[in-house]
């Protein structure tokens, strides 16, 4: 599934594209749970009305309407979204679709704008989504109501995030960030660089950890993700940006994937792999062992 950087690589280029254009039609196939939504809603809601914004909360994209609703987009682990008009851009799972003529048999649902582009919904899988709320509602949705706080807004602070992370005492480090009522849109890439940088082991309990080493956990969060975005996203399997580029922020990764590489603060070290929260977990045996449930000391060498 792509992470908060994926995503939002994708909002700012398509936002690019699309902004501003009419929605002239909707064309749904084989596949009416990628588009779950009311025939009537969609003639008089999508039909005719024009994209005012395209944002992101957490990892969901939000594609704004004049017509005061929103259409959701949810592309989960293989959605890709494909914008075909005076330019071919795309942004989502890398396959072949960006490259042939579309529709084409991964295409689940296509929007047709009224100067002749289309935007197409494609998804190997079929778990990705398109869903159409009244504006007001969307806020409204559970998930939306659960979802944490986002780690790069200028009114998220790290008192907010250590409270939150708070309720979540009894469990490991790793878990509690990846949990998104947490926090949103951290997934297992940038757990592992935010607990390698703030020197964490990621099965460390949170109740082990005191409150400075959770403000500088939640400052490393924000650093390792606002670089992926600048990097334009990971160079993972799966995630590309708007104009077909795979991202280049694995290349500036510290220990994920690095597995029998040396540490950045520890040269004659290796990075090893173990599994934490039921996930495949990267870490420094050195910088990030627990003692006696806690991890060494801070030390922020070799962080940048």
């Amino acid at each position: 599934m792509p992470e908060l950087p994926e995503v939002e690589t994708i909002r700012t280029s398509l936002a690019r594209l699309v902004v501003g254009k009419q929605v002239v039609a909707s064309t749904v196939y084989d596949s009416p749970k990628s588009f779950p939504n009311d025939p009537t809603a969609v003639a008089h809601f999508l039909h005719g009305a024009t994209i005012t914004a395209v944002e992101r909360r957490a990892k969901v994209l939000l594609i704004r309407l004049s017509t005061n609703y929103t259409l959701v987009v949810h592309l989960k682990m293989t959605g890709q979204l494909l914008f075909v008009g005076e330019e071919r851009w795309g942004g989502g799972h890398p396959n072949d679709s960006f490259l042939h003529e579309l529709p084409d048999r991964l295409t689940r649902v296509a929007l047709t704008f009224a100067d002749g582009a289309h935007l197409y919904f494609n998804d190997l899988r079929k778990f990705g989504w398109m869903k159409l709320y009244p504006t007001p509602e969307v806020a409204q949705l559970p998930f939306m109501q659960k979802v944490g706080p986002e780690p790069l807004d200028s009114h998220t602070t790290a008192a907010q995030f250590i409270a939150r992370i708070r309720r979540h005492n009894g469990t490991t480090i790793k878990a509690a960030i990846l949990d998104q009522t947490t926090i949103a849109g951290v997934g297992n890439i940038y757990a592992d660089e935010s607990l390698w940088m703030t020197q964490l082991h990621p099965a460390t309990r949170v109740r082990m950890v005191d409150d400075e080493q959770l403000a500088a956990l939640f400052a490393h969060i924000r650093q390792v993700l606002q670089l992926s975005i600048d990097k334009g996203g990971s160079t993972d399997r799966n995630y590309v940006d708007a104009e077909g580029n795979k991202g280049s922020y694995l290349a500036f990764a510290q220990v994920f994937r690095r597995e029998g590489q040396p540490c950045p603060r520890h040269p004659d070290v290796e990075i090893i792999k173990i599994r934490v929260a039921g996930r495949g977990t990267h870490i420094c045996p050195v910088c990030q062992v627990k003692v006696g449930g806690v991890a060494h000391a801070l030390s922020h060498r070799g962080e940048e």
